[in-house]
């Protein structure tokens, strides 16, 4: 455990793949967070290709349960005795509602409570490791979400159209920044900084259940439109550069990382401070911290 050591969600396609190949090549111990055995496979055959000596973990979890991120959580404490950053990228854009086991909405769940639960579950291993860092992966989506009102915004499960969908996916992802500005009061910034960015428009999986997004996405590479790589980009600035050691709470853009603000819905401390309250409520009831 010489090397500095980086967890990564959703690391199997998308940025969290170019991410941990990035923090690989650094020489950085990744622990990959992933649903899929074969994908996971098939992400260590890279890691080793880009950088042969690499230390490799991966566990599974599907992070749309909050029991599974739980339990994932408390798996990764105990593998490690530290932990340098923590990367929350694992994100859902769904079309149309899709309800978990637990009863509640698979995107709110996937793209905002899951990686709560994963965070607070690891905060005592990244306090312990000070200086670490938490890195969120929010979007520029979170401008399409006009309204927030925390308590019934997390338990929402009605239908909604695919046109509606993307201003409840933007509304996890302006969740995502509250919590991010919240997270960061609450910790000591000298030992664990948490911010956040947007890593533009990338042409990943993210919209894997829009008809006819393979062939989309195919055409988008090709044309070199949405590059992941540079959305991977502002990740790995945030969890290595130390141009960002002191800095906490911050959004920030992928455009050379330029300091944005909360969406006005969600800018106010109070409101902020409610949605963890509210989160808090919700997990009791579900017997997540």
């Amino acid at each position: 455990m010489d090397r500095p050591i980086a967890v990564i969600t959703g690391a199997t396609s998308g940025l969290g793949r170019i991410t941990a190949l990035e923090l690989a090549r650094r020489g950085y111990r990744i622990g990959a967070v992933a649903r899929s055995r074969p994908k996971a496979e098939a992400l260590l055959s890279e890691l080793r290709s880009a950088s042969p000596d690499v230390q490799a973990d991966f566990f599974f979890a599907d992070l749309g349960l909050v029991s599974q991120a739980r339990r994932v959580g408390e798996e990764i404490a105990a593998h490690y005795p530290r932990l340098d950053a923590l990367v929350n990228n694992a994100g859902l854009h769904a079309f149309s509602q899709r309800t978990t086991a637990e009863g509640l909405a698979e995107m709110t769940a996937v793209n905002y409570l899951g990686p709560f639960v994963l965070t607070e579950t690891l905060t005592n291993t990244l306090l312990a490791s000070g200086p670490a860092r938490i890195v969120n992966v929010a979007s520029e989506a979170a401008q399409q979400a006009k309204t927030i009102s925390p308590g019934p915004d997390l338990r929402r499960t009605d239908p909604y159209t695919r046109r509606e969908s993307m201003a409840l996916y933007g509304r996890t992802k302006l969740m995502t920044i509250m919590w991010t500005q919240e997270l960061a009061r609450r910790l000591h910034a000298a030992k664990v900084t948490v911010n956040c960015c947007d890593p533009g428009f990338n042409a990943t999986g993210l919209g894997r259940d829009l008809p006819g997004s393979g062939l989309l996405q195919r055409v988008l590479n090709l044309l070199r439109v949405g590059d992941p790589r540079r959305g991977a980009r502002i990740i790995v600035r945030l969890a290595t550069d130390p141009a960002f050691a002191d800095t906490s709470g911050g959004y920030f853009s992928v455009r050379d990382a330029k300091a944005l603000q909360c969406p006005e819905p969600g800018r106010s401390e109070r409101v902020q401070r409610e949605l963890r309250v509210q989160t808090v409520a919700l997990l009791a009831g579900l017997g997540a911290p």
